[in-house]
């Protein structure tokens, strides 16, 4: 059962969203977008991200920034999330792969959207704490595990989507091996302090061919476990 915000949208929700959509305008250049869709800006209305911030940083849930959740790891930009999420065109009928659940934000986002969510952590506190206020919130339709996120979830594979929430200094070919022809990759390429970008990874629906674009220069923390160097 997706849905989590039972008292409706907060005002400072709604300036939330106001500034993603002055943000997607202004890089609208760099991304090819000027907009997101009715349902991810409706998704990101319904997450209730308060919920998932740690005690005493809820003032700041509504701020358009990240915020850290502890282990070295933070609860990313709300427009990052929103971007990441338009670029998987997601629908009822999706299977998505989430590596790094973190908080579990962007993945009660995902579970808004699409049929069924997959989501690793490598930080068990995280990925236990992240699982048990999903289920608490409803997202019957989220499964989060703890483990190494590098090596994918072949089990339910394959997959329509996967979004990685780290930066890599490259794609960990379990992954791409785990997408379905005509399946989507968001990913932040790059090394931690260094230049990285977002990548979207689209596999060709016939010849399962990857073909890579680069959408915008982003800073998120590194991919950790058994990544390739």
């Amino acid at each position: 059962m997706q849905g989590s915000n039972e008292t409706g949208m907060k005002p400072g929700y709604r300036a939330l969203l106001a500034e993603i959509a002055l943000m997607a305008r202004e890089t609208a250049p760099l991304t090819g977008l000027a907009e997101f869709s009715p349902q991810v800006m409706a998704a990101m209305g319904r997450v209730p991200r308060h919920l998932f911030v740690p005690a005493g940083q809820e003032a700041f849930a509504c701020g358009n920034h990240p915020l850290s959740i502890g282990y070295g790891q933070t609860i990313s930009q709300p427009y990052i999330v929103a971007l990441m999420t338009e670029l998987l065109r997601l629908d009822k009928t999706s299977r998505v792969l989430e590596i790094g659940s973190g908080c579990g934000y962007q993945t009660a986002v995902l579970a808004e959207l699409a049929g069924q969510v997959y989501s690793i952590e490598i930080v068990e506190p995280l990925g236990r704490s992240a699982a048990a206020r999903l289920m608490e919130l409803g997202y019957r339709n989220a499964v989060v595990q703890v483990g190494d996120g590098n090596q994918g979830w072949p089990e339910h594979a394959p997959y329509d989507a996967m979004i990685v929430t780290a930066a890599t200094p490259r794609i960990p070919p379990p992954l791409l091996d785990q997408l379905r022809p005509g399946g989507r990759l968001v990913i932040p390429v790059g090394r931690p302090f260094q230049t990285q970008e977002l990548v979207l990874v689209q596999k060709d629906e016939d010849s399962g061919r990857i073909h890579e674009s680069s959408i915008l220069p982003v800073s998120f923390v590194p991919l950790t476990g058994g990544q390739l160097a």
